[in-house]
């Protein structure tokens, strides 16, 4: 196979797959050869992000994804991309352990959030506790030139109960309460913006996108990024660098 890129994924499964039927639809194929070459690494037995960042004598996640990273990069894909968020704890170390580009899922949503709202000030950010923690988004937001705004601790514990109760557990969306997180963002914090920081959420969005509020979908911007990469190297080696290099600046 040539012109591929590989998914590095399984964090969590429904999330994964909310990020593959995206990728199919808006790819908008119209026979068998128009859809993108790509592998998908479903690695659903990568120990929980948030227990180690939060707990560091959990099992780490880091030799789990360093393994797939390194792996991968025997196929020598055009790219590769990790479909979770608080993965990107270990961006950095990961990036390193390979010749292949590795897009950064939280720096590309927060450089689509600034062209797309450019007189926000203010940005509300969702997330696991971990990625709360870790400061991955906060970091990003914050580098734009902007506040980044967090929801007390009853707005996150609703959070943690939609991605692990609903999503993780049942493999579904709690409309209701998902609505209610991004209101109480809205009205009780004044914010016109909310991040979405984690591709449990991105699933909510997927499934529930019924409400008015601006949000800042991290899994959706980096579907419609890979399928411009992904068509870019198929029309040609060079525009398909040219593109990822634009991609990959930090």
């Amino acid at each position: 196979m040539r012109q591929f890129f590989t998914v590095i994924g399984g964090m969590g499964t429904p999330a994964t797959e909310s990020y593959v039927r995206l990728l199919n639809q808006r790819t908008h194929a119209h026979s068998d050869q128009e859809y993108l070459n790509y592998v998908l690494v479903n690695d659903a037995t990568v120990p929980d992000r948030t227990d180690y960042i939060l707990d560091h004598s959990k099992p780490s996640f880091y030799p789990d994804l360093l393994e797939d990273i390194q792996d991968q990069s025997l196929l020598n894909p055009e790219f590769m991309v990790i479909v979770c968020n608080t993965a990107h704890y270990f961006y950095d170390q990961l990036a390193a352990a390979t010749p292949i580009p590795l897009l950064h899922m939280p720096h590309l949503a927060i450089s689509d959030m600034c062209e797309r709202f450019p007189n926000e000030k203010r940005v509300g950010l969702i997330a696991t506790q971990g990625t709360i923690q870790d400061g991955i988004y906060s970091h990003e937001i914050e580098t734009s030139g902007r506040e980044v705004v967090l929801g007390d601790q009853a707005l996150q514990d609703m959070v943690t109960e939609l991605i692990y109760k609903y999503v993780k557990e049942k493999g579904e969306v709690n409309a209701a309460l998902y609505h209610r997180i991004l209101q109480r963002m809205h009205d009780d914090f004044n914010v016109n913006v909310i991040v979405l920081g984690c591709t449990e959420l991105s699933f909510a969005q997927e499934k529930a996108g019924d409400h008015p509020y601006h949000v800042i979908d991290a899994q959706s911007i980096i579907v419609d990024k890979t399928i411009a990469l992904g068509k870019a190297f198929r029309q040609s080696e060079a525009a398909g660098k040219a593109l990822l290099n634009q991609m990959m600046a930090r």
